[in-house]
């Protein structure tokens, strides 16, 4: 699949980061402060997500790895279970995506403590990034795009390349994705090959090193 990807068939449309949040009285501020009390009381922090294989989990795992601290990963059914446990404050910690708990964030329920990508999200501008909050390097996003199947003609693809990028740089189609918690993506056909296959790289990194099995 990601060699058919990788030929140019295909353009992402949009991004949304995982974003480390809390309980607005959980202590720690930032993901240095995350790593310093994990560190302090060792697999003692709780740390809630979606289930394997999803990228909320991947992230945690991630984090695990990059922080070299214990935590205690928590796995629910969904981000609704997920995000429930978090606004009661029976979970410490939780990993998830921006879509289903920004209502939350922006109601005060839970405060957003870094954002896993590489650049601020617009739609929680003034929540850090994993970098300027003290883990350089950690990102986690879920990407969403179109494909079209192997062999189709470049004419075509260039075509609906270009049709759909008029349409996410459109100033009413980026208000649309930024207000349902992601970010717009016009990229090209060859960056989007190249972006699976570096993601998928990662994240079959990440699973083998910790010797995770996916069912």
């Amino acid at each position: 699949m990601a060699k058919a990807r990788a030929a140019g068939k295909g353009r992402a449309l949009r991004s949304t980061p995982i974003v480390v949040m809390a309980h607005p009285s959980f202590p720690a501020k930032s993901l240095n402060d995350v790593i310093a009390l994990a560190k302090k009381e060792p697999s003692k922090l709780t740390v809630g997500t979606t289930p394997p294989p999803t990228i909320n989990y991947f992230a945690a795992e991630l984090f695990k790895a990059m922080a070299g601290a214990e935590i205690t990963i928590v796995s629910y059914k969904g981000t609704g279970p997920l995000t429930n446990d978090l606004v009661g404050g029976h979970v410490a910690v939780g990993f998830n995506t921006i879509p289903p708990a920004i209502g939350n964030i922006e109601a005060g329920r839970l405060r957003a403590i870094a954002v896993a990508a590489p650049t601020r999200s617009a739609a929680l501008a003034d929540v850090p990034t994993a970098a300027e909050s003290g883990l350089p390097g950690f990102e986690a996003l879920q990407y969403y795009g179109l494909s079209a199947p192997a062999g189709t003609p470049r004419p075509i693809v260039e075509r609906l390349n270009k049709e759909l990028r008029s349409m996410i740089e459109s100033e009413e189609m980026r208000k649309h994705i930024v207000a349902e918690g992601a970010d717009p993506i016009a990229s090209t056909p060859e960056e989007y090959a190249a972006n699976i296959v570096r993601e998928e790289g990662k994240w079959a990194a990440l699973i083998k090193k910790l010797g995770l099995k996916i069912e």
